[in-house]
Protein backbone atom coordinates (compact mmCIF):
# COMPACT_ATOMS: atom_id res chain seq x y z
CA UNK A 1 0.00 0.00 0.00
CA UNK A 2 2.86 2.39 0.85
CA UNK A 3 4.50 1.84 -2.57
CA UNK A 4 1.18 2.55 -4.28
CA UNK A 5 0.88 5.91 -2.46
CA UNK A 6 4.44 6.87 -3.38
CA UNK A 7 3.83 6.06 -7.05
CA UNK A 8 0.55 7.98 -6.97
CA UNK A 9 2.25 11.03 -5.44
CA UNK A 10 5.07 10.94 -8.01
CA UNK A 11 2.55 10.72 -10.88
CA UNK A 12 0.53 13.56 -9.41
CA UNK A 13 3.64 15.74 -9.05
CA UNK A 14 4.69 15.01 -12.63
CA UNK A 15 1.25 15.87 -13.99
CA UNK A 16 1.27 19.19 -12.12
CA UNK A 17 4.80 20.23 -13.03
CA UNK A 18 5.12 18.82 -16.54
CA UNK A 19 4.43 21.46 -19.20
CA UNK A 20 3.00 18.89 -21.64
CA UNK A 21 -0.28 18.67 -19.76
CA UNK A 22 -3.09 21.11 -19.13
CA UNK A 23 -2.94 24.86 -19.54
CA UNK A 24 0.82 25.07 -20.17
CA UNK A 25 0.63 22.61 -23.06
CA UNK A 26 -0.89 25.27 -25.35
CA UNK A 27 1.31 26.74 -28.06
CA UNK A 28 0.58 29.63 -30.44
CA UNK A 29 1.01 27.22 -33.36
CA UNK A 30 -2.06 25.30 -32.15
CA UNK A 31 -4.21 28.31 -33.12
CA UNK A 32 -2.51 29.47 -36.33
CA UNK A 33 -5.46 28.79 -38.60
CA UNK A 34 -8.20 30.03 -36.30
CA UNK A 35 -10.40 33.04 -37.04
CA UNK A 36 -11.20 35.83 -36.59
CA UNK A 37 -7.60 37.01 -36.76
CA UNK A 38 -6.39 38.78 -33.62
CA UNK A 39 -4.92 42.22 -34.41
CA UNK A 40 -3.45 43.98 -31.38
CA UNK A 41 -3.84 47.43 -32.96
CA UNK A 42 -7.54 46.77 -33.50
CA UNK A 43 -8.55 44.64 -30.52
CA UNK A 44 -6.46 46.47 -27.89
CA UNK A 45 -7.43 50.01 -28.97
CA UNK A 46 -9.75 52.57 -27.53
CA UNK A 47 -11.83 52.15 -24.40
CA UNK A 48 -12.21 48.54 -23.20
CA UNK A 49 -14.19 47.11 -20.26
CA UNK A 50 -12.95 43.99 -18.51
CA UNK A 51 -14.79 41.95 -15.90
CA UNK A 52 -13.07 39.09 -14.16
CA UNK A 53 -12.27 36.95 -11.17
CA UNK A 54 -9.28 35.27 -9.57
CA UNK A 55 -9.37 31.73 -8.20
CA UNK A 56 -6.88 30.31 -5.70
CA UNK A 57 -5.10 26.96 -6.05
CA UNK A 58 -8.15 25.17 -4.59
CA UNK A 59 -10.37 26.64 -7.29
CA UNK A 60 -12.17 29.04 -4.96
CA UNK A 61 -12.92 32.54 -6.15
CA UNK A 62 -10.92 34.94 -4.00
CA UNK A 63 -11.32 38.21 -5.91
CA UNK A 64 -13.55 39.90 -8.48
CA UNK A 65 -12.82 43.02 -10.49
CA UNK A 66 -13.96 45.42 -13.18
CA UNK A 67 -11.27 47.21 -15.16
CA UNK A 68 -11.52 50.19 -17.45
CA UNK A 69 -8.79 50.02 -20.07
CA UNK A 70 -7.68 52.25 -22.88
CA UNK A 71 -5.33 51.30 -25.70
CA UNK A 72 -3.50 53.65 -28.07
CA UNK A 73 -1.07 52.95 -30.89
CA UNK A 74 1.57 54.91 -32.79
CA UNK A 75 2.94 52.65 -35.48
CA UNK A 76 4.22 49.46 -33.86
CA UNK A 77 4.30 50.82 -30.32
CA UNK A 78 1.30 51.10 -28.08
CA UNK A 79 0.12 51.55 -24.53
CA UNK A 80 -2.67 49.83 -22.66
CA UNK A 81 -3.74 51.65 -19.49
CA UNK A 82 -5.61 49.44 -17.00
CA UNK A 83 -7.59 50.79 -14.02
CA UNK A 84 -8.90 47.99 -11.81
CA UNK A 85 -11.62 48.26 -9.17
CA UNK A 86 -11.90 45.18 -6.97
CA UNK A 87 -15.05 43.96 -5.21
CA UNK A 88 -13.41 44.70 -1.83
CA UNK A 89 -13.07 48.39 -2.82
CA UNK A 90 -9.36 48.22 -3.67
CA UNK A 91 -7.96 49.78 -6.84
CA UNK A 92 -4.91 49.16 -8.98
CA UNK A 93 -3.41 50.79 -12.07
CA UNK A 94 -1.03 49.39 -14.67
CA UNK A 95 0.35 50.90 -17.88
CA UNK A 96 1.58 48.37 -20.42
CA UNK A 97 4.07 49.58 -23.05
CA UNK A 98 3.77 47.29 -26.07
CA UNK A 99 6.14 46.85 -29.02
CA UNK A 100 5.15 44.80 -32.06
CA UNK A 101 7.87 42.68 -33.68
CA UNK A 102 7.90 40.45 -36.76
CA UNK A 103 5.85 37.29 -37.28
CA UNK A 104 3.24 38.16 -34.64
CA UNK A 105 5.74 38.46 -31.78
CA UNK A 106 5.68 41.36 -29.32
CA UNK A 107 7.24 42.56 -26.08
CA UNK A 108 5.73 44.49 -23.20
CA UNK A 109 6.77 46.25 -20.03
CA UNK A 110 4.95 47.68 -17.00
CA UNK A 111 6.05 48.95 -13.59
CA UNK A 112 5.13 45.73 -11.75
CA UNK A 113 6.55 43.43 -14.43
CA UNK A 114 10.05 42.10 -13.82
CA UNK A 115 12.09 42.26 -17.01
CA UNK A 116 10.43 41.94 -20.38
CA UNK A 117 7.09 40.27 -21.08
CA UNK A 118 7.15 38.28 -24.32
CA UNK A 119 4.21 37.29 -26.43
CA UNK A 120 2.89 36.13 -29.74
CA UNK A 121 -0.30 36.57 -31.73
CA UNK A 122 -1.43 33.54 -33.71
CA UNK A 123 -4.80 33.19 -35.41
CA UNK A 124 -7.54 34.19 -32.98
CA UNK A 125 -5.21 34.15 -29.96
CA UNK A 126 -2.61 36.15 -28.10
CA UNK A 127 -0.27 34.53 -25.59
CA UNK A 128 2.16 36.25 -23.24
CA UNK A 129 4.50 35.19 -20.43
CA UNK A 130 6.06 37.38 -17.77
CA UNK A 131 7.03 37.70 -14.11
CA UNK A 132 4.95 40.00 -11.94
CA UNK A 133 5.54 41.41 -8.47
CA UNK A 134 2.26 41.57 -6.57
CA UNK A 135 1.52 44.67 -4.50
CA UNK A 136 2.62 44.57 -0.85
CA UNK A 137 -1.02 44.37 0.31
CA UNK A 138 -1.24 41.10 -1.70
CA UNK A 139 1.96 39.70 -0.20
CA UNK A 140 4.56 41.18 -2.58
CA UNK A 141 5.14 37.75 -4.12
CA UNK A 142 6.84 37.33 -7.50
CA UNK A 143 4.81 35.05 -9.77
CA UNK A 144 5.29 33.60 -13.25
CA UNK A 145 2.28 34.39 -15.41
CA UNK A 146 1.02 32.87 -18.64
CA UNK A 147 -1.79 34.87 -20.30
CA UNK A 148 -3.97 33.67 -23.15
CA UNK A 149 -6.49 35.93 -24.89
CA UNK A 150 -8.99 34.28 -27.21
CA UNK A 151 -10.85 36.47 -29.74
CA UNK A 152 -14.50 35.56 -30.16
CA UNK A 153 -16.50 36.17 -33.32
CA UNK A 154 -18.36 39.13 -31.75
CA UNK A 155 -15.11 40.94 -30.84
CA UNK A 156 -15.10 39.96 -27.16
CA UNK A 157 -11.79 38.72 -25.76
CA UNK A 158 -11.75 35.90 -23.24
CA UNK A 159 -8.69 36.07 -20.96
CA UNK A 160 -7.39 33.05 -19.08
CA UNK A 161 -4.22 33.35 -17.04
CA UNK A 162 -2.25 31.02 -14.80
CA UNK A 163 -0.07 32.35 -12.01
CA UNK A 164 2.68 30.08 -10.68
CA UNK A 165 5.27 30.21 -7.94
CA UNK A 166 8.18 27.75 -8.01
CA UNK A 167 6.40 26.06 -10.96
CA UNK A 168 3.26 25.32 -8.96
CA UNK A 169 -0.04 26.94 -9.94
CA UNK A 170 -1.21 29.24 -7.14
CA UNK A 171 -4.00 31.16 -8.90
CA UNK A 172 -5.97 31.47 -12.11
CA UNK A 173 -7.56 34.57 -13.60
CA UNK A 174 -10.55 34.52 -15.93
CA UNK A 175 -11.91 37.69 -17.54
CA UNK A 176 -13.79 39.13 -20.47
CA UNK A 177 -12.61 42.18 -22.40
CA UNK A 178 -14.87 44.05 -24.78
CA UNK A 179 -15.03 47.47 -26.38
CA UNK A 180 -16.68 49.92 -23.94
CA UNK A 181 -20.29 50.57 -24.87
CA UNK A 182 -20.89 47.05 -26.25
Amino acid sequence: MKLFLIILLVLLALSILRPGFGFKSQRPSHYGGTAPEFDMKTHLSGPIISEGMIHDLRGRMVSRFVAEMHGTWDGNTGTLAENFTYANGGTQQRLWNLTLKEDGHFTATADDIIGLAKGQVSGATLSMTYRIRLPENAGGHVLDVTDWLYLMENGTLLNRSELRKFGIKVAELTATMRPAGN
